[in-house]
């Protein structure tokens, strides 16, 4: 990892979130005109050359602009992001909501997978050591510019029909049972693009599962990390008992 200047951290940063808010290649004009940032249009120019030399940021075909790249992603993700936990009242929403389904394993994977999936408005997905499989979200992927593309959309549904890659990432994550960020080439060889899958592992008396969101890389980490490592908690807080 390149050691950054503090300027070239805040252009990143500020960059990699207005990216992620417009899925549009980011140029030095917006960064000037609609952050306050402590440089020049000129000082920004020149600094996001260097980000680009850096292997940080990329230029697109289509537009003069530059888009974050999977390593600019995980450092954010790793040193920039400030996570927005869910708020009481969606806590106890949501517990409140599954709360009846406690004593029913499946249907409250179920149910708990099609609500990560309402909260991410992403594609989410759960599954345990015994096989079991939820997924649930799969319009809201239509909703995101980079899905638009029919092969990125193609790819990523036949990926998800192969369960055996979740299943991989699960065994993988071994003891560790924090989030985990896989970003663009983390997923290969299973699914190759500009996807990400933030999941975590939890453990109940008779099975070790994981749940998550899948998405592209241009994700809400922000909201989306500290959700999924809640879903992850709440389980095996109701869980206990099975």
């Amino acid at each position: 990892m390149h050691d950054l200047t503090q300027r070239q951290i805040e252009i990143l940063k500020t960059l990699i979130e207005e990216y992620i808010e417009t899925a549009e290649p980011v140029g030095s004009e917006t960064l000037e005109k609609k952050h306050s940032l402590s440089a020049s249009p000129a000082t920004i120019r020149n600094e996001m050359v260097k980000l680009t030399e850096l292997g940080y940021l990329k230029k697109t075909h289509v537009s003069s602009g530059r888009v974050p790249t999977p390593q600019a992603m995980r450092f954010y993700v790793n040193q920039l992001m400030k996570e927005k936990e869910p708020s009481v009242a969606e806590e106890v929403a949501l517990k409140e909501k599954v709360w009846d389904l406690r004593d029913r394993e499946q249907q409250f994977l179920r149910e708990m997978t099609r609500s990560l999936a309402q909260k991410s408005h992403a594609l989410a997905i759960s599954l345990t050591d015994e096989g079991d499989f939820f997924f649930s979200g799969y319009a809201n992927i239509l909703d995101m510019p980079e899905f638009y593309d029919i092969d990125l959309t193609k790819n990523l549904l036949e990926a998800i029909d192969k369960c055996e890659m979740f299943s991989a990432f699960l065994n993988d994550a071994g003891e560790d049972a924090d989030i985990r960020v896989l970003i663009g080439e983390d997923l290969a060889p299973s699914l190759l693009g500009p996807y990400s899958f933030v999941f975590r592992k939890f453990r109940t008396p008779r099975h070790i599962g994981e749940i998550g969101v899948l998405g592209p890389a241009r994700m809400n980490y922000n909201y989306v990390v500290p959700t999924v490592r809640y879903f992850g908690d709440l389980i095996q807080e109701i869980a206990r008992n099975w």
